[in-house]
């Protein structure tokens, strides 16, 4: 029988959030185990939520992040389309010349940053040292015969998309999309959000943690229908052994080179100061996405084209992004696998950045995102 472990919740909040407080502790009071988590939020560029409860987690604690790191890959993206950098409308051929066969060579970049592909994974799989490296995954996939012809169906490229939306990064301005990351967006802001974990950094990184579920949750899963068909091969469980997703954000290859479409190490803070720089600027400078770019991100892409082939999910993307409708329409950002979240709302000058070691149950977004959500969006609509 697990014996209940008491949490304190260390951090601040600023005036008029203390909400914002009180739901954290509620949630973290109410685990049989601690979750290893930190919260953090800006509110019009000032942050005013930081907060963290864990026996082995502090307020700089790096650790893996998941799909939370897409949002970071994305962002990118946005911002060399903002620039003119990257034409979103131009054949994703005219950019990266192999990527043909199957259609693909009718693909434009809009539609591959939309989950449009149909690549979601090679046929055999991918082992830890492949997922680790972006460069072999787009050499592997630019052959691969889609799942579907790509432009008339979306789904979730769960493991691949990083790769895909990189490559292009790469071939249109001779440089890797981590090294635009860190250039343009993590080191003049001063992220601690990181694809590709500096050595001397090691020492903060901690380990993601297995799930516990109760019993209850575990007949719950037992008894959960069969998942979409496409679902074990977009998330690499078609490989014999299935990935262990603990193992993939453990691995040190993933951590030394944050491949982006799950290999991210950061920290709540560095989540939701990615995304207050995005909307908001941060330390001084201005904003990264002007409106315009920031509303043509969070625009839904793909929902005329019917529910997700690999989740089953429906009208779920915005431009590389996922759209937030608890949030607004205005809203866009990331979730992540252990149970992670991080988004950015323009309207409310919301940004937040949830995460957690311990893999939340049954996975994906976890459940107190919700309330937490909910809390911190009336904050600031009160401020």
């Amino acid at each position: 029988m697990a014996v209940k472990v008491n949490l304190d919740v260390n951090g601040t909040v600023a005036a008029g959030w203390e909400p914002v407080r009180e739901e954290f502790e509620s949630f973290v009071a109410a685990e049989l185990i601690s979750p290893e988590a930190q919260l953090a939020v800006h509110h019009r560029g000032r942050r005013v939520v930081d907060l963290w409860a864990g026996e082995d987690t502090g307020a700089d604690t790096l650790s893996g992040i998941f799909s939370v790191t897409k949002g970071a890959a994305h962002l990118v993206v946005a911002l060399l389309a903002q620039d003119g950098a990257l034409d979103l409308d131009r054949p994703v051929r005219a950019y990266w010349p192999e990527f043909t066969g199957g259609g693909k060579e009718r693909l434009t970049v809009r539609q591959l940053v939309a989950h449009q592909a149909g690549l979601i994974n090679v046929d055999e799989g991918l082992d830890y040292e492949e997922m680790a490296d972006d460069a072999l995954i787009a050499a592997r996939l630019a052959g691969q015969r889609p799942y579907w012809e790509p432009g008339t169906a979306y789904g979730y490229h769960a493991s691949v998309i990083g790769a895909l939306t990189g490559e292009v990064v790469r071939r249109a301005t001779g440089r890797r999309l981590q090294e635009v990351y860190e250039e343009r967006i993590r080191a003049p802001f001063g992220l601690d959000l990181y694809m590709g974990l500096p050595e001397a950094l090691g020492e903060r990184w901690r380990p993601v943690l297995e799930m516990a579920p109760t019993p209850e949750q575990l007949a719950a899963s037992a008894a959960a229908p069969a998942p979409p068909e496409l679902l074990p091969v977009a998330f690499n469980l078609h490989r014999d052994p299935p990935m262990d997703l603990v193992a993939f954000a453990n691995h040190p290859r993933v951590r030394a080179l944050g491949p982006a479409s799950g290999g991210g190490i950061g920290s709540a803070r560095g989540v939701a100061g990615m995304y207050a720089a995005a909307i908001s600027g941060l330390a001084g400078r201005p904003a990264l996405l002007s409106p315009e770019t920031a509303a043509e991100v969070a625009r839904p892409h793909g929902a005329e084209l019917g529910p997700d082939r690999v989740t089953a999910d429906a009208d779920h993307f915005a431009l590389g992004f996922e759209r937030q409708p608890a949030v607004g329409p205005a809203a866009f950002g990331h979730q992540g696998a252990s149970g992670g979240l991080g988004f950015a709302d323009p309207e409310t000058g919301v940004a937040y950045g949830y995460t957690r070691r311990r893999f939340a149950h049954p996975g994906g977004m976890a459940a107190e995102n919700g309330p937490l959500t909910a809390a911190v969006l009336k904050a600031a609509r009160e401020s």
